[in-house]
């Protein structure tokens, strides 16, 4: 491994070589060694921006949760135009298309991971736990326009569609599941809340 190279945006190119790894391999493979090798860099680098790979791998999957912002807004900002399925159906597309099904088996997989998580993220995991917040916001906003139901329960809503999503794409043997299969389960599960 090169040494004595100066890197640039080193926590950026670790994170971009864990994910790398994390997609291509799984959590099993996702070790410092991994990473360090995927960025280019001497294993040194890891250890010295981080305390040890359990502190590596928190703040990776907190970078990602943030990630989510975008897809949030988007989500929001739809709120109003298209078709709730239509928007459901896109946002929950772009959320599990991304490395968020694979740090769920990471968090389950690294007892010190979910230790060190615990201390900024007290409840759930991380990704799963900032979704269902995604579409239980964007849900509310389509109550509040009358495009859903009155009635409508977000907060049991939300859970169900990112449970039932997380299970479509949790398969890391198949494809991905394709649009219309998405947008079949979110019309299914938001069906009864439609006016």
């Amino acid at each position: 491994m090169p040494t004595g190279i100066a890197m640039r945006d080193v926590r950026r190119q670790l994170f971009d070589a864990a994910e790398r790894v994390l997609l291509r391999e799984g959590a099993s493979a996702l070790t410092s060694r991994a990473v360090t090798a995927e960025a280019g860099c001497a294993k040194g680098v890891l250890h010295r921006h981080f305390d040890d790979f359990d502190a590596f791998l928190a703040e990776f999957v907190l970078d990602r949760v943030h990630r989510m912002d975008a897809e949030a807004a988007a989500l929001r900002d739809a709120a109003g135009t298209g078709t709730v399925v239509g928007n459901l159906t896109a946002a929950l597309t772009a959320v599990f298309g991304s490395v968020a099904v694979a740090i769920v088996p990471l968090i389950t997989f690294r007892d010190g991971l979910r230790a060190r998580l615990r201390e900024t993220w007290p409840a759930g995991v991380p990704v799963l736990t900032e979704a269902v917040d995604l579409v239980a916001s964007y849900l509310a906003a389509e109550r509040d326009l009358g495009r859903l139901a009155a009635d409508a329960e977000v907060d049991l809503l939300a859970p169900t569609l990112i449970g039932t999503t997380h299970l479509l794409f949790a398969d890391r043997a198949a494809a991905p599941p394709d649009e219309e299969a998405v947008r079949r389960m979110v019309a299914g599960v938001v069906a009864p809340a439609l006016p």
